[in-house]
């Protein structure tokens, strides 16, 4: 079992790790430029990081949902390898937005593109699940008296 899903499960890890990482990079914004929380406005290169952070965030649900399925239901190798490259796309978007709001934007794009992909293989492999799991019922013989029944 574990080594059907020891892949799914690092980049997990890894990406539970970068998620720290920006949280870190936020606190330590907040003493560089002393702004307390609740605060969320102040010196634009905290605003910055903060976006960013949030931004990283909010996203990161998704992709480890999509992480799990498409590697469960489609390929555990194939999309252990989107993940690791939405991370470091993750990781390039954070850079990119803490220096300046426009160098996020080919990480940003690249991001989506690979959440787009791990997407397209949850539900390539959701498909398949189910088509299998149909084709199996079919070969039973409840199947084959409903098929005679309904002439599939």
């Amino acid at each position: 079992m574990r080594n059907q899903i020891d892949l799914l499960a690092t980049v997990t890890v890894l990406g539970v790790l970068e998620q720290a990482y920006f949280a870190l990079q936020v606190i330590y914004a907040r003493r560089k430029y002393k702004i307390s929380p609740p605060e969320t406005t102040g010196h634009p290169e905290f605003e910055r990081i903060f976006r960013a952070q949030v931004n990283c965030s909010e996203y990161f649900p998704i992709f480890v949902s999509l992480l799990w399925v498409a590697g469960i239901f489609f390929h555990q190798g194939a999309a252990a390898a989107a993940g690791l490259l939405y991370l470091c796309a993750r990781l390039q978007y954070f850079r990119g937005y803490a220096r300046a709001p426009h160098g996020r934007l080919g990480p940003l794009y690249a991001s989506a593109r690979l959440l787009w992909l791990l997407l397209g293989l949850a539900v390539a492999g959701l498909l398949g699940h189910f088509v299998s799991l149909s084709s199996a019922v079919a070969e039973t013989a409840l199947g084959r008296r409903l098929r005679l029944l309904f002439a599939w």
